[in-house]
């Protein structure tokens, strides 16, 4: 059982590991930065500048409070670098699960292996976790460790619990990749496709914000996940949770019935 997985697995070790490396220095940057730029802002700067930006920008990047470490965490690493960055590389590397295999003709090996259509689809697909918890172990370490040595603490079970909400975040953004993969035969017009949409849904989600379209916003997996409310606020929301992880398996199971019924060129 899970051998496919494992063995898919094994192969984004290295991946993994550059990636959480990635994360730990963006953490410790981030991190690092606070008390000079916290120190060397006089008193109502932060409210002029927000106020110079464009809504959808603030809506964007969740700028309600650049002067404690957790409103600075929220939007600078965690909405760009996190909800962003680390939303497009999963929905990338969904989007390469079974796209990239068909492209360079190895799809046809794998369909010798006494493994169904949908087993396989699902088994590559449960090889992101490998990646999805490596950044999530190494990442909120960093972030607590560097936030105490340079003397602005964080609450450890804020940021443990933006975490472990942002595994479901990760997983539908991986889905919606997979979507792609199993559509499209070429895998770089997968990977170009499920970047295009996340990241066009991380602009709509912006910009609907307080408008009468606001209802559209809750199409985006973004929605969902909230490091402002979580780091500033502690508010946790298992609900959104759960509705990100309900969309996942809609998702996978969506992809396996339809490469299941998919020729293969």
């Amino acid at each position: 059982m899970l051998e496919l997985t494992a063995y898919e697995g094994k192969k984004r070790g290295k991946g993994a590991a550059a990636l959480a490396v990635l994360f730990a220095v963006l953490a410790t940057m981030y991190t690092g930065t606070f008390p000079s730029v916290v120190e060397g802002m006089p008193p109502g700067t932060f409210d002029e500048m927000v106020s110079s930006y464009p809504a959808a920008m603030v809506e964007a990047l969740n700028l309600q409070s650049l002067t404690t470490i957790e409103g600075y965490l929220a939007s600078q690493l965690y909405t760009v670098g996190w909800i962003l960055l680390a939303g497009l590389y999963f929905g990338y590397a969904g989007a390469g699960l079974i796209a990239d295999d068909v492209d360079r003709g190895r799809m046809d090996i794998l369909m010798f292996l006494p493994v169904s259509r949908a087993r396989l689809v699902a088994e590559k697909f449960a090889s992101l976790l490998v990646p999805l918890v490596a950044i999530n172990v190494i990442t909120p370490l960093v972030v607590y460790v560097s936030a105490e040595v340079v003397g602005y603490p964080v609450n450890a079970l804020d940021v443990a619990m933006l975490h472990l909400l942002s595994v479901p975040y990760l997983l539908c953004c991986a889905a919606i990749g997979l979507v792609f993969s199993v559509l499209v035969d070429r895998a770089s017009i997968a990977q170009r496709g499920a970047l295009g949409v996340l990241f066009g849904l991380f602009l709509l989600e912006s910009v609907v914000i307080g408008t009468d379209f606001e209802v559209v916003g809750n199409l985006a997996p973004m929605h969902y996940l909230d490091p402002t409310a979580i780091l500033l606020n502690g508010e946790y929301d298992p609900v959104a949770a759960g509705i990100l992880l309900a969309a996942t398996i809609v998702l996978v199971v969506a992809s396996q019935a339809w490469f299941t019924r998919k020729d293969i060129a």
